[in-house]
């Protein structure tokens, strides 16, 4: 039986979003019926939140905080206890200061399993918020700036572009791409095929793709829907 992974925002829901009810109702069907994993830069309240309990729990083992956090259900099944150096935070810490970005919302630092989310605008930011710095972002291309410079001065730790307002922070490695290692790449019993939003360079789900063979890029939950259905069609997936 292939084996399906999933990231969650912009994926299978709006980023930060609430999954669809009826595309949560097709996704139950599809993680009844086949392997389903997730691997998100989020916590898993914050997954939950987003697409319920007992849609999380039909999943196969969710990995949380691009894979520094796992878990089975219920189950717990091994952390990352890593904190960001103060050198780093420092130099985060004064681009927050210099941004010409106009608002500040607070949490613009939040600590993870394994990983740092850094954010401009920060994580309190409302809806409008956040859409105008999503505009701002797109027009200056911020948030990849400060990861190319950041991981060009701190090359022992990595920055990839996550969401819509975020920058991930994590040790070199310590990507979804670390996920890899619990599935058989090499065998002929199963392909893996894994969906994300994020998978250009710098994206946060570019290093996973950049290990798995079967990789799709998808535009939002929609896409997502269709490619699952196109699958279901061909035989790929039950």
């Amino acid at each position: 039986m292939n084996k399906f992974i999933f990231d969650v925002d912009g994926t299978l829901t709006p980023s930060r979003g609430i999954i669809d009810p009826n595309f949560k109702a097709f996704f139950n069907t599809f993680c009844l019926m086949n392997d389903v994993y997730l691997v998100t830069g989020s916590d898993k309240a914050k997954t939950i939140e987003q697409i319920s309990e007992p849609t999380y729990n039909l999943c196969k083992r969710v990995y949380q905080c691009n894979g520094n956090d796992v878990w089975e259900g219920a189950t717990h099944i091994r952390t990352n206890k890593w904190i960001l150096p103060e050198a780093p935070h420092n130099w985060l810490s004064e681009r927050l200061t210099t941004s010409d970005f106009p608002k500040r919302t607070g949490l613009h630092f939040e600590h993870r399993p394994g990983m740092v989310n850094f954010s401009i605008v920060g994580r309190n930011a409302n809806a409008a918020e956040r859409a105008h710095y999503v505009k701002w972002d797109k027009d200056t291309i911020e948030r990849n700036d400060i990861a190319a410079v950041f991981n060009s001065i701190f090359p022992e730790l990595e920055a990839k572009v996550g969401g819509e307002t975020g920058i991930d922070i994590s040790p070199k490695g310590f990507n979804k791409s670390q996920i890899a290692k619990d599935f058989d790449l090499n065998t002929d019993d199963y392909s893996v095929y894994f969906f994300g939003d994020a998978m250009h360079e710098g994206g946060n789900d570019y290093p996973l793709a950049q290990v798995l063979t079967h990789s799709r890029h998808v535009m939002n939950w929609k896409n997502t829907c269709e490619y699952l259905q196109i699958f279901q069609e061909q035989g790929i997936a039950n």
